[in-house]
């Protein structure tokens, strides 16, 4: 025959005692592991983070910064290549206009060295000697004009450079009168002018040295109208 048992109000307690330790047993290991699950789950989170190469802000603020060096080290650049062109162009401005000074000056050069090696040209005829005569003369400050040369010249001696008087006094005398103006040889070394021939036929030294004469005596050549 089964025993019968009696649960007494001590046994009853006990039972629920113990009920109870195993809920507080369960909840604090349920409860451990839900306030891990969230720290492994955050520590998972980073470290896909890093795995999948998302940059930090430290790394972020790094590379713009060396973006603004090399912008202002490629602008830096871009301005000392600008102000070397406008060097280079203003040192080939100033080289090509030095050139064009110096060419310019090469060719006045030139044409002086013409100028002297080709002295001007005279006709051989009494126009030539008469204009040639003038030119000396107003180098050499002797007043005359080209009518007052030519006037007495053909009076004296109607253009021939060899004309010769031989009956006057000063041929009576042994001294005749030669050439276009009819100068004696005393009259012609005294008043001859420096730069033409010593000779007292040859057409322009004797023209130059009687205007020489006539304007010591008369003050020009010009207000000699007879024999002089």
């Amino acid at each position: 025959m089964p025993r019968t048992i009696r649960i007494t109000r001590s046994h009853k307690l006990a039972t629920a005692v113990l009920v109870a330790a195993g809920s507080v047993t369960a909840i604090t290991a349920t409860g451990g592991q839900s306030e891990a699950q969230p720290a492994a789950a955050k520590s998972s989170v980073a470290a896909e983070k890093i795995a999948t190469g998302v940059p930090t802000a430290k790394e972020i603020a790094s590379k713009r910064a060396a973006a603004d060096t090399a912008a202002k080290k490629a602008a830096a650049e871009r301005k000392a290549a600008a102000e070397k062109a406008v060097a280079e162009r203003k040192a080939a401005a100033k080289k090509s206009a030095e050139k064009a000074r110096s060419e310019k000056q090469a060719a006045n050069r030139s044409t002086e060295r013409k100028a002297v090696a080709a002295p001007k040209q005279y006709k051989n005829n009494l126009d030539g000697w008469i204009r040639e005569s003038l030119d000396i003369m107003k180098k050499k400050n002797i007043p005359g004009s080209y009518e007052g040369l030519h006037r007495n010249i053909l009076r004296e001696s109607s253009g021939n450079p060899n004309a010769v008087n031989d009956w006057d006094v000063n041929a009576q005398n042994g001294i005749p009168s030669k050439g276009l103006l009819q100068v004696i040889q005393p009259t012609f070394d005294a008043y001859h002018v420096k730069g033409t021939p010593k000779k007292l036929t040859d057409p322009v030294a004797n023209i130059t040295a009687a205007a020489n004469y006539a304007a010591d005596k008369y003050g020009s050549i010009d207000n000699v109208d007879s024999a002089y």
